[in-house]
């Protein structure tokens, strides 16, 4: 077949596709024209290489699908190597700078702090939620990223739950949702179709009954997907009980909100009807399993995989590593089943964080694997290095040893957009300095509340 009009033709690489046959090509050859790839073969199955406007060798290298970080909070860079220690939730805690206190100019520095260090690590797209998402949204697109993000939804005072104080108040709620409407309205499908909006109900604690009944109409309405944090703390299900008499699994249940269009981020405190409930409605699951590990919790990730759930994979706050979440997800999995079992493989773990999250999200028929007729939104990773080798099973090392810093390589919607390591379509130095500046006034403001 002729391919006369390639925009760019990588040749050499092994290519693991995470396709539905989990085909892996040795001396893989690809063709992107525009923004799809238009050829995908083993170069020993090619008469010749066509002609391509750019040709790169990669010998050495390994491509794989991007990565589709389903759910994180990039502002929450801000609290980076302190929050890991402090037990659960931080952002309700006094002396820790909390959403409602980040400056516009302060969310838009650590937003694109936070989008930059998934793009280099190989997410391809985030599902991001925080505040001042009008501002954060378009900040972090600039960089070359598919970008979901929402602002956080919900009816409790935010500056006022680290006090103790948890009443729900309808303008809040009202203003929230309506914000996140107007960000679907101005950024779904903007910047060549690489943005778009989830409704966030930040969770079912923060959310009144009420509140969550209406973000299910609205997503109803306009054909929205639905994220939030789902049973992420025995705080939060306590709440539940007694403010509602149920589960929070059961509350999203019975407002409409617990179906295949919802990413539920952690589950970790779900009974066993809860997994079983999630598992019917065929949620999915949003597993952070190394920011779980860090708080000392596992979720029941087997469990609610075999009830039904579609498994994904986010890096949540303070790291944008995905091919650590992936280790991470594979570890704990074993550790739960006390054994190395045939369906907890490194393939496994890849399409959490590939497919899946791009089925989460409602873009697997274009995103997810490598097939001729999707989009081009690769990694490429350069297995020249002491820690890959040598290799035998490119995708084991890969998940065992690999780590964000090996990406060499990304291509979003057929643009490079990271090449050798660095970022094409950012100033690194700006981006660090100033999330630095902004980390520093946040903790200064917050450690000034209790001193």
């Amino acid at each position: 077949m002729n391919h006369p009009n390639l925009d760019l033709l990588l040749t050499g690489a092994t290519v693991i596709t995470g396709d539905g046959a989990r085909r892996v090509i040795e001396d893989g050859v690809i063709g992107i024209a525009g923004s799809s790839i238009v050829l995908l073969d083993d170069r020993a199955a090619l008469p010749a290489l066509p002609p391509a406007r750019r040709t790169l060798g990669l010998d050495g290298h390994v491509i794989l699908p991007g990565f589709v970080n389903v759910h994180t909070h990039t502002i929450l860079t801000m609290v980076r190597g302190v929050a890991e220690d402090m037990g659960f939730a931080p952002a309700y805690t006094p002396g820790v700078p909390h959403g409602h206190e980040v400056t516009e100019e302060e969310a838009v520095a650590l937003a694109r702090l936070g989008a930059l260090e998934a793009l280099l690590f190989g997410s391809t797209l985030i599902n991001d939620s925080y505040v001042h998402a009008d501002l954060t949204l378009p900040a972090m697109a600039d960089l070359g990223l598919r970008v979901y993000t929402c602002g956080r939804v919900h009816d409790v005072d935010f500056s006022r739950v680290h006090l103790g104080d948890w009443r729900h108040d309808p303008a809040i709620g009202e203003r929230t949702l309506n914000e996140a409407l107007r960000l679907h309205e101005r950024w779904g499908g903007q910047f060549g179709g690489r943005t778009g909006v989830q409704l966030t109900p930040h969770a079912p604690d923060t959310c009144s009954r009420e509140l969550l009944r209406q973000v299910a109409d609205s997503a109803a309405r306009h054909d929205m997907r639905v994220s939030t944090h789902l049973s992420q703390s025995r705080l939060e299900n306590r709440r539940i009980q007694e403010r509602d008499g149920c589960s929070p699994c059961e509350l999203l249940d019975s407002v409409g909100l617990l179906n295949e269009r919802l990413v539920a981020a952690h589950g970790m405190y779900l009974s066993d009807d809860d997994i079983r409930r999630a598992g019917a409605a065929r949620i999915n699951l949003a597993h952070v399993p190394k920011g779980n590990a860090t708080g000392g919790r596992i979720a029941p990730t087997r469990a609610l995989r075999q009830a039904g759930a579609n498994l994904t994979l986010g890096t949540d706050n303070m790291h944008a590593d995905m091919i650590e979440v992936m280790r991470w997800a594979l570890c704990m999995a074993r550790i739960q089943a006390e054994k190395i079992e045939d369906d907890w493989q490194p393939e496994d773990v890849l399409e959490m964080a590939t497919i899946n999250g791009a089925r989460a999200m409602g873009l697997e028929d274009r995103l997810g694997s490598l097939e001729v007729g999707k989009c081009a939104d690769l990694v490429c990773l350069d297995m020249r290095r002491p820690h890959l080798v040598p290799r035998i099973d490119a995708l084991g090392n890969i998940v065992h040893t690999g780590q964000g810093r090996d990406v060499a390589m990304v291509i979003i919607d057929g643009d490079i957009v990271v090449e050798q390591g660095r970022a094409l379509k950012a100033d690194q130095d700006r981006i660090l300095a100033d999330a630095q500046a902004a980390s520093e006034a946040l903790w200064e403001r917050a450690r000034a509340q209790i001193a």
